[in-house]
């Protein structure tokens, strides 16, 4: 399914800092640091994207991770406060559960995945990271869970069907 790109000027978008860490790479004459961000947008109300930037100044890697998340904007199915149903997100050893809960939980979630699912207006979630913790894995693991989720609507639409008989 081929999803046209959502216009991030027409939204109003918070960012969020998922991580900023020093790398640094041997050469010759010594170390050379640098560094790498992982921020995340969202404007709360279905609409998130992530991005990854690194530079020689905390500043400028920032500046190009943000720059990278509007670019990766996606447009996330909700189900009221929560997600429509369960699902289980995978990116290379990251794999995350992401399960809807009633109103009221709140958001049970490690920070990295809280980032993402606060910014995509998610109030009532529970979650677990089941393999890798690395936050780059685990931020791309969410994302391509939010990404895969859909409402009993959206699946009653494709198949072509009634949403009853989806909801069996």
């Amino acid at each position: 399914m081929v999803s046209k790109r959502i216009d991030p000027t027409t939204l109003d978008l918070v960012e969020k800092n998922v991580v900023v860490k020093s790398v640094s790479r041997t050469v010759k004459g010594g170390r050379i640091r640098r560094w790498s961000a992982i921020m995340v947008v969202g404007d709360g109300n279905g609409h998130v994207g992530y991005g990854l930037g690194k530079a020689a100044e905390v500043p400028e890697a920032i500046r190009k991770a943000i720059e990278d998340a509007r670019k990766n904007i996606i447009k996330v199915s909700l189900k009221g406060t929560t997600i429509p149903h369960e699902i289980i997100g995978e990116y290379g050893a990251g794999r995350v559960l992401l399960k809807p809960a009633p109103e009221g939980t709140g958001i049970i979630a490690g920070a990295t995945v809280r980032a993402l699912v606060e910014s995509v207006g998610i109030k009532d979630i529970r979650t677990k990271c089941l393999r890798s913790t690395n936050p780059t894995n685990v931020v791309k693991a969410t994302f391509e869970a939010l990404k895969s989720l859909r409402t009993a609507e959206e699946i009653a639409k494709i198949r072509d069907i009634p949403v009853e008989q989806v909801r069996g």
